[in-house]
């Protein structure tokens, strides 16, 4: 099989993204090795590598007697500050890429951002009302703002040409899929919302934005952005390119909402005339969750273990509606589809099935 000889490292191999495309990589016969600060890794067939990728010592160390194909970064550090942001996210990147450059094994590089790239950070588009054409295209130029993820992608161009091996971006938004203690996970913290509002007997209430409920708008399930992610690294058509990934499919929220609110049997209620943060109302909640989660016998009791709350207000409460063009893609060959609704169904009975809601 040809694949033995594709050796993948993981970059960020516990979290949302990392963890999917690990097991993707995985049953299409990678070998395939997850590096991170801590190994805590219940992925079979996933090889841990224990290592900060901000201390070069620690990587050499760590990657001594690995000789990677293929790398993938689908992860970064939250800073306090977009400035720290760029500093901390650029030198992951190149502490790694400068470490394995003497091995010369790397063939591919693949760098996951999301719709920062084109949107900015929230203040700027939330203040100044230039809202970007939707939409959202790969070819649309850069902002001159500053934002880490034209920094990451820097440092990946400028070791391409160094090592010569070609790259991949891929701009996923609102990635919906399973994996436990990753703090932007919009579907896990809506599964914890929803059971709290059927254990107490309250509605279902819209936290975000009059646009966001009544626009047109994509999210991007963990295991179609796996997919893409394999397929770019090991397709000739894909090289050196950039690639937004959704599901396919567009959808109203206004008519999801309610679907996902018949799943847990609740009432679901609308955008009326202002944001309602789901942060603020879930900050109520902590006691209520502890009591839940001994009721029903769950495995974490810990409401901010489960639930991100202040990044579903950000995807949730934008000033527009947000979908991608994933003409890219298609045109490339990439031609996977995945039904939104099921995303989201799918992974309400994932985190049942693991005892993580009742």
């Amino acid at each position: 099989m040809e694949n033995n000889k594709n050796i993948a490292l993981v970059v960020g191999a516990t979290g949302i993204t990392g963890s999917n495309l690990a097991q993707e990589l995985i049953s299409q016969g990678w070998t395939t090795y997850g590096i991170s600060r801590n190994t805590n890794n219940n992925i079979e067939g996933l090889i841990p590598v224990k290592a900060d990728l901000l201390d070069v010592q620690s990587l050499e160390t760590a990657l001594e007697n690995i000789s990677p194909t293929h790398i993938f970064f689908t992860t970064w550090m939250r800073n306090d500050t977009e400035e720290e942001n760029i500093r901390v996210n650029s030198a992951l990147i190149r502490n790694l890429l400068n470490v394995l450059s003497q091995k010369k094994s790397v063939k591919h590089v693949a760098l996951v951002t999301g719709l920062k790239h084109y949107l900015g950070p929230f203040e700027a588009y939330a203040k100044e009302g230039k809202l970007p054409e939707t939409p959202l295209r790969e070819e649309q130029p850069r902002l001159p703002l500053p934002n880490f993820y034209y920094a990451q992608e820097d440092e990946v161009y400028a070791a391409s040409e160094r090592d010569g091996f070609t790259w991949s971006i891929h701009r996923p938004h609102t990635v919906i899929g399973y994996a436990v203690g990753n703090a932007m996970n919009m579907g896990t913290t809506l599964a914890v919302y929803a059971s709290i509002c059927k254990e107490t007997g309250k509605k279902f209430i819209w936290p975000g934005s009059s646009a966001q409920w009544n626009g047109i708008s994509d999210v991007t399930d963990a295991r179609i952005l796996a997919k893409q992610l394999v397929w770019a690294s090991t397709s000739e058509e894909a090289k050196n390119k950039a690639f937004n990934i959704s599901n396919g499919d567009v959808f109203r929220w206004k008519w999801l909402w309610k679907r996902l609110a018949d799943w847990f049997e609740i009432e679901a209620v609308g955008f009326e005339n202002e944001i309602k943060p789901l942060e603020k109302e879930m900050q109520k909640h902590h006691e209520i969750w502890k009591t839940i989660a001994e009721k029903y016998g769950l495995k974490e009791n810990n409401l901010d273990r489960l639930s991100s709350a202040w990044h579903t207000d950000l995807d949730l409460g934008r000033p527009l509606e947000v979908m991608t063009d994933m003409s890219n893609s298609r045109k490339s060959g990439f031609l996977e589809y995945q039904n939104t609704e099921e995303s989201f169904l799918d992974l309400f009975k994932k985190l049942k099935e693991e005892n993580l809601i009742p």
